[in-house]
């Protein structure tokens, strides 16, 4: 049984979640039912290892938070003091009057600006883990969402193989035929019965391709949905989210979305060493018993630390932490521009595949079978069998050549389909 835990806060289930209890309530139902893309992705979130290890980061960043910021424990200190080692009245605490029983407290007081660059430290933290956890979510959908395209592409190459199997049954009947009638020869004969087998070789090939793309979807869904059939296809003409979009907002996606807390990470540092210019305090505070008869004395102390070098100390502190921060925004920026070219390169290529497989669909699909077609009938007609075999040959690589497409299609959709959290779609 799977377990689902939502991490949202708040009066208001975000939509993945929403989504994914939805997938989930209808798991029993998914075996008999066809099994479409978005389902596949949805039910990989709920049985990630990642993204379980993402939650227990956040629920590990939001403590780090709650305790950030505070000043640290006090410490209890006792013991005896002017205490004789010496002379008659060594070790004695009533031979001497000096000699005193103390206990007390001493209590550090960090300044407001450390408290609060360490606040800031830990909010940035928090982000990272959330940052991480929607990062592994996104990256599993993609995953998963590649594996469905694979199978579906997988099951579409042994259909288009499987097509072909009727005339191949229609070659062969009309070479034994002519071969019966005088007309034909053995090798006709032996070449179609050679294609027959040729193609029972690669529907061999292409059931085992079936198997080996379900074996990578059982590896993000489980066995019990990988075995149901698939549904059609998404429309891979049309992307969940804007090209426009996607090229806008680049930091909002899978790849960028840990750079803003590592940013706010560079800053709390150079909070943290401009914090150390300020002073920090500590309060010690003693009692203590002196022998009988003789009056308790007690002790405060105020001490506060003096940052008398700080040309030399704390003012480089600040200079690397800043130039830390500098260095990150350069890289951020750097990345940013990446991953815009990653997408223009993405929606490039996902346009061309998709005239490619339209192209293939409307126009050369059409003209190969018609070629077979043709080629069939006039080697049925008498003419050779060599033109036939010729353009089956070349028929059965253009359809694969279509299943490839298909599935580069469908990869990239699936990749700029994923790369946005639903919320920023």
């Amino acid at each position: 049984m799977s377990v689902f835990r939502c991490r949202c806060r708040g009066p208001v289930f975000p939509l993945s979640c929403v989504t994914v209890l939805l997938a989930l309530l209808a798991f029993p139902a998914l075996a008999a039912a066809p099994l479409t893309l978005q389902q596949a992705a949805v039910l990989a979130v709920a049985r990630a290892p990642l993204v379980r290890a993402g939650h227990a980061r956040e629920d590990a960043a939001r403590a780090d938070r709650e305790r950030a910021g505070r000043w640290p424990d006090p410490h209890l200190v006792f013991g005896v003091q002017n205490l004789p080692v010496q002379g008659p009245g060594a070790f004695s605490t009533a031979a001497d009057a000096m000699t005193m029983r103390t206990v007390g407290f001493s209590q550090a007081i960090p300044s407001g600006a450390r408290l609060a660059a360490e606040r800031a430290g830990a909010r940035a933290g928090e982000a990272a883990a959330n940052a991480e956890t929607e990062q592994a979510r996104l990256n599993t959908r993609q995953a998963a969402a590649a594996a469905w395209v694979s199978l579906w592409a997988a099951g579409q190459a042994r259909d288009q193989i499987e097509g072909l199997e009727r005339q191949n049954a229609l070659a062969i009947v009309a070479a034994k035929a002519r071969l019966a009638g005088g007309t034909g020869s053995a090798a006709d004969a032996l070449a179609a019965d050679a294609a027959q087998a040729e193609l029972a070789n690669r529907l061999d090939a292409a059931n085992a391709a079936v198997e080996s793309a379900r074996a990578a979807l059982v590896r993000w869904i489980g066995s019990e949905a990988a075995r149901a059939d698939l549904a059609a296809s998404p429309d891979f003409a049309r992307l969940p989210v804007s090209a426009a979009r996607l090229l806008e907002i680049p930091d909002q996606q899978a790849p960028l979305l840990g750079w803003a807390s590592r940013e706010d990470r560079a800053e709390a540092a150079l909070q943290g060493a401009r914090a150390s210019r300020h002073p920090d305090w500590s309060v010690d505070f003693s009692y203590g018993a002196r022998a009988p008869g003789l009056p308790s004395m007690v002790m405060l102390q105020v001490g506060v630390r003096l940052p008398l070098f700080a040309a030399d100390r704390e003012d480089q502190d600040i200079l690397a932490r800043r130039a830390d921060l500098e260095a990150v925004r350069a890289e951020r920026e750097d990345a940013r521009r990446a991953q815009v070219e990653v997408v223009q390169r993405l929606l490039a290529t996902w346009q061309g595949y998709g005239r490619q497989v339209r192209r293939d669909r409307e126009t050369l699909l059409v003209l190969a079978a018609d070629r077979s077609a043709a080629a069939l009938a006039a080697y049925r007609g008498g003419a050779s069998l060599q033109p036939w075999l010729e353009a089956r040959r070349d028929e059965i690589a253009t359809r694969l050549d279509y299943v490839g497409a298909l599935r580069a299609w469908g990869d990239t959709w699936a990749e700029l389909a994923y790369l946005l959290p639903e919320d920023a779609r």
